[in-house]
């Protein structure tokens, strides 16, 4: 039973207990808990601008190409180099146009083998897989027998510039593997998305993504070639599939007439073709001869498919091996190859024509070629500088920012500067 005294102080206690929890005036508020910031007022989250390759010639030894044989006419890009092994940094360069983007017609294919190689060393793709030519993978040009394996389509690409061998092993390997191994080097104005067949339909107006009207098509080529990432996939895997529905009979009366007509734009060209710069090309020869990832037996199949590309013998280089792809379209001259030259010493070069004054660009084979060996010779004559001195100058020596591309991040150990 509770006392008069007991319930007396119960009660004090309570009072007390309430007078503590009262908010107290004055001095004492300014302990409250401060008041949260609204969301509006957070910090907003940094996104790192796109890190893009470009050659810099100022910081290692470095002459301008010569004067081209005058039969060599256009827009012309020219890229000749020594490669560390080890770094694969760029020794010594000679150049022209360096960082400009041109269509690479069929010297893109490297590129696909390179990917072939890759999937092939990752037992994802069998060298004895067997394929047919059918009506939809029908692309132009002299095409392979059915049944042909994998080995026989990768001779045939990079041999005889098969393009619709070229197609069937691009798309088995996938449109986007291929793009990947280029965004994996920051190679921002390199895109190699696209399967032969498939830029031919789109100059040829044959998918209803690329109108007939000149000023239609030429602002539908723009922004397909503004495209990036998963856009960039979707509307490539968009127009292939729009290509493998033409019968390659139409296809070719289609593209001669477009070549032939006032439709025709250079500009086109170079928006719905893959593309590439003269150095960003040579990036991609660097990686896919000196640091490849491939086991050595699957190393030692795709150099002897690359070494089955003709004009090797038209470099006056002196050289143990060559590998490498060419190209020529409709005013369009392509050429690319690595060499491992018998001084024990490591060369990539790449040469592209866009705009000749010929159409038939096949027969300027000869006068690329001069060029080619005299800018080798200009290389040699360079003074050779030891990378540890050119890197106290700059880490990393041609690597710049471009909000303009479409690739963020950082470039990979060991591009080559």
């Amino acid at each position: 039973m509770w006392t008069k005294l007991a319930i007396g102080g119960l009660a004090l206690t309570l009072a007390s207990l309430a007078w503590m929890l009262t908010p107290l005036s004055g001095q004492h508020e300014a302990q409250q808990l401060p008041q949260l910031p609204p969301v509006a007022q957070a910090a907003q989250v940094t996104v790192p601008r796109p890190v893009c390759y470009s050659f810099q010639a100022q910081f290692l030894p470095h002459a301008d190409a010569p004067a081209p044989p005058s039969r060599l006419q256009g827009k012309l890009g020219l890229f000749v180099a020594e490669v560390d092994p080890l770094t694969l940094k760029f020794k010594r360069v000679v150049s022209r146009s360096a960082n400009e983007q041109f269509p690479l017609a069929s010297t893109y294919k490297q590129a696909v083998m390179y990917e072939l190689a890759r999937q092939v060393d990752s037992q994802k793709v069998s060298l004895k897989e067997i394929f047919d030519v059918t009506q939809s993978n029908h692309s132009l040009g002299e095409f392979p027998f059915d049944g042909s394996d994998v080995n026989t389509l990768a001779v045939r690409m990079i041999q005889h510039s098969d393009n619709t061998a070229t197609d069937i092993l691009q798309r088995r390997v996938g449109l986007r593997q291929v793009q990947h191994n280029l965004d994996a080097l920051n190679l921002c104005k390199s895109r190699m998305v696209l399967t032969t067949k498939a830029w031919w339909t789109a100059q040829a107006s044959m998918s209803p993504m690329f109108p007939k009207n000149k000023e239609a098509l030429r602002k539908a080529a723009e922004d397909f070639s503004k495209a990036r990432g998963e856009e960039l996939y979707q509307k490539a895997e968009a127009l292939d599939r729009d290509a493998q529905n033409v019968f390659w009979l139409d296809l070719d009366k289609a593209i001669s007439k477009y070549f032939e007509s006032d439709r025709y734009d250079p500009r086109v060209d170079q928006n719905t073709h893959n593309v590439s710069t003269p150095a960003e090309l040579a990036v991609l020869l660097s990686h896919e001869f000196l640091r490849n990832g491939l086991k050595p037996e699957t190393d030692k199949w795709f150099r002897e498919v690359m070494a089955t590309a003709p004009n090797g013998n038209k470099l006056a280089l002196p050289h143990l091996y060559f590998g490498g792809k060419g190209g020529n379209g409709w005013r369009i001259l392509t050429y690319s190859g690595y060499l491992l030259g018998k001084d024990g010493k490591h060369y990539v070069y790449t040469f592209l024509n866009q705009e000749s004054g010929h159409t038939y660009t096949i027969r300027d084979t000869g006068a690329a070629f001069i060029w080619i060996n005299q800018a080798f010779k200009k290389l040699l004559a360079l003074p050779e500088v030891s990378l540890s001195t050119a890197q106290t100058k700059k880490s990393v020596q041609d690597i710049h920012t471009d909000s303009s591309a479409g690739k963020a991040g950082k470039p990979e150990l060991g591009t080559p500067q």
